[in-house]
């Protein structure tokens, strides 16, 4: 497989089917079928709607989809610049080591520098090895002394209220 057979382009309305079908996959990849709660339909209000929340480019190889990156814009307050924060990364099994993911990296990279940001972050589970060597392998640096912090649910509803939650 060269390069030159895999086509990454950005994400267009009528695409939320194929993205979601991979959301899934990926969900299914890291045993996490249950925290899909979402749907096509919010997908592509939140992408393409009249204020998207988020980006999406595919990977395609002979027009069908066998991967994605679903990404949005933040901030560093310290570089005073935007970034790229890439929530998700994801190639279909069967097409792994094809360079699909370095190709889906390498056009992130392109957009960021065009667009002057100061940096492209991700995070990856703990246990995925394989993905960590493949972003070491592309220049990632692993950040030991940052954790995320996530609210959700209930917590998010008390936090909203100022309310403490109990651990």
């Amino acid at each position: 497989m060269t390069s030159s057979q895999i086509n990454i382009r950005a994400a267009v309305p009528g695409d939320e089917a194929v993205i979601f079908s991979l959301i899934q996959a990926l969900a299914e990849y890291e045993n996490l079928t249950d925290h899909v709660t979402g749907s096509e339909a919010v997908l592509r209000s939140h992408l393409f709607g009249d204020r998207p929340y988020a980006e999406a480019i595919l990977a395609e190889i002979e027009g069908s989809a066998v991967g994605f990156a679903l990404f949005f814009y933040n901030y560093s307050t310290f570089l005073t610049k935007p970034g790229i924060y890439l929530e998700d990364l994801f190639v279909l099994p069967d097409y792994r080591s094809q360079g699909i993911g370095k190709a889906l990296l390498v056009y992130l990279a392109q957009r960021a520098i065009a667009q002057e940001c100061g940096r492209l972050e991700w995070s990856v589970l703990d246990w995925n090895e394989p993905a960590i060597g493949f972003y070491q392998r592309m220049g990632a640096t692993m950040l030991p002394d940052w954790r995320i912090c996530r609210v959700t649910g209930d917590a998010l509803s008390h936090m909203a209220l100022g309310k403490r939650t109990s651990l």
